[in-house]
């Protein structure tokens, strides 16, 4: 039989490319006429710190036959962008991986069949023209929530009206995806800067060129944001979310490390752990550290922190591992705690979230953290730290009442960016002890989740109507 030949390109960070292999899997669980080939680029860090994104992605994508991953070549980082906006930085790093993704197409995929698609991540948008070039249609696949694509929508409209970027000094914002207005306090930190914002506005600029945008949300979660999309202007929204992998990768590199985690899971009470955790590039300096200590000490509950040091200032890495946990914690901590709580690295998040000890979720809120955490019905306690995780706590907090705050407008570099012992310690105790009202409609919404992915489902019925763009286009 033929297949239709999607060719998937992705941003070269984990987060997106878990997303992209996971949407990969689902589309072809839902339709036995596809095949799928992932461009897999370098990330855009020192090579040092380099992750080993093509392992990972191989291992995620091992449970299906018609997926094949391509490793790009590397090319060089315009290291001249980095100190002035990340988020160009990005841009211009992607930009110059137009030429690899040409000629992986011309050497492993036309070779044996035609393209019937890209389909492009949000930082990809360059990659359009290569859809163009082959005159295949191209789709946006957004890895976080309708609520940020209505602001990147938003700001490339704004951008054309005002053609400023936000001031510090504003007070709010009516951003049409978002219930109540947004406080400037939130808004992402590219959207005060001219280089951050203009890279962005001109992403959400060209994400109207796409003939549908994928989005890891569903309905039930999102309906105003959903509802605010239906402009006329925006092309066909697919919600297919949550975007949650049935069978997490193996863990053949960190096996120890994950038995030892869920050993001692085993052994605790239902609901009585909670779980710090701010992704594979969130860390903190080490007095942020003691501090998170004395906070999840003062509050007396168990607890599972996953913890990575700060990298030096400048550099663009991903934080490394503590060799020892000494090296910041108060004198005697470990004693004190033993039994209590356990320190680590790596973490399985996924499976530490499906645990029945697991009762509360210290999060960055980035978005798939966030899907993970209301599939398994864990209410999350935010601690923002970049990109667009500021604006997606609000969300949960203000919008949606699924999260219990601890900082909404948190900045790793910003003024007011330290946390002290007692905020933690209350919102620990809020989360474990006290709030049954945000447990209860995580609870709900976890059902929403399974439901909207399941028979009948809004997100399986959406998943359906983009199958069948998709293949009106191959055929």
């Amino acid at each position: 039989m033929k297949r239709a030949e999607l060719v998937f390109v992705p941003t070269p960070a984990v987060g997106h490319l878990v997303s992209a292999i996971e949407f990969s899997k689902r589309l072809l669980d839902g339709c036995d006429r596809f095949s799928i080939t992932i461009l897999v680029m370098k990330p855009p860090f020192e090579p040092s710190a380099t992750l080993n994104s093509n392992t990972s992605a191989q291992s995620l994508a091992a449970s299906h036959g018609h997926i094949k991953i391509i490793d790009l070549p590397t090319v060089n980082r315009p290291l001249e962008f980095l100190q002035r906006s990340v988020e160009k930085y990005i841009t211009v790093y992607i930009e110059g991986y137009k030429n690899h993704v040409r000629e992986a197409i011309a050497s492993h995929v036309l070779p044996s069949c035609s393209v019937s698609g890209l389909v492009v991540d949000m930082f990809c948008t360059t990659m359009i023209d290569v859809a163009n070039e082959l005159k295949v249609p191209s789709f946006l696949f957004f890895t976080s929530g309708a609520g940020f694509l209505g602001f990147l929508l938003h700001l490339s409209s704004r951008y054309d009206r005002v053609d400023t970027v936000f001031k510090e000094s504003d007070s709010e914002s009516v951003v049409p995806s978002y219930v109540n207005p947004v406080p400037a306090s939130v808004i992402p930190s590219f959207a005060f800067s001219s280089e951050g914002y203009i890279s962005f506005a001109n992403h959400a600029r060209r994400f109207k060129e796409t003939k549908g945008i994928i989005i890891n949300t569903f309905v039930e979660l999102e309906s105003h944001a959903v509802g605010s999309l239906s402009d006329g202007e925006t092309p066909p929204v697919y919600t297919v979310g949550p975007l949650i992998g049935e069978h997490p990768a193996q863990h053949s590199d960190h096996q120890s490390k994950f038995d030892k985690i869920m050993t001692w899971l085993d052994d605790q009470p239902l609901r009585s752990v909670v779980f710090l955790c701010f992704g594979s590039s969130g860390s903190f300096d080490e007095a942020q550290l003691r501090e998170i200590a004395i906070g999840l000490e003062q509050s007396k509950q168990r607890f599972l922190w996953s913890v990575r040091k700060d990298p030096p200032k400048g550099k663009f890495v991903v934080p490394e591992e503590y060799k020892s946990h000494e090296e910041f914690l108060p004198q005697g901590f470990l004693e004190r705690t033993s039994g209590v709580g356990i320190l680590c690295g790596w973490a399985p998040q996924v499976e530490i979230l499906a645990h029945r000890a697991v009762g509360g979720f210290v999060s960055h809120c980035g978005w798939n953290s966030i899907m993970e955490s209301l599939w398994h019905g864990v209410p999350v306690v935010t601690w923002p730290l970049y990109a667009e995780q500021q604006i997606n706590a609000f969300q949960m907090v203000r919008d949606l009442g699924l999260a219990v705050e601890l900082r909404l407008n948190y900045r790793k570099d910003g003024v007011d960016h330290f946390v002290v012992a007692d905020e933690i310690e209350r919102a620990v105790r809020c989360v474990m002890d006290g709030n049954d009202e945000v447990r209860k409609k995580v609870q709900e919404m976890s059902g929403a989740c399974r439901r909207a992915v399941g028979d009948g489902g809004s997100s399986s019925a959406s998943f359906e109507s983009l199958i069948e763009v998709m293949l009106a286009s191959f055929n």
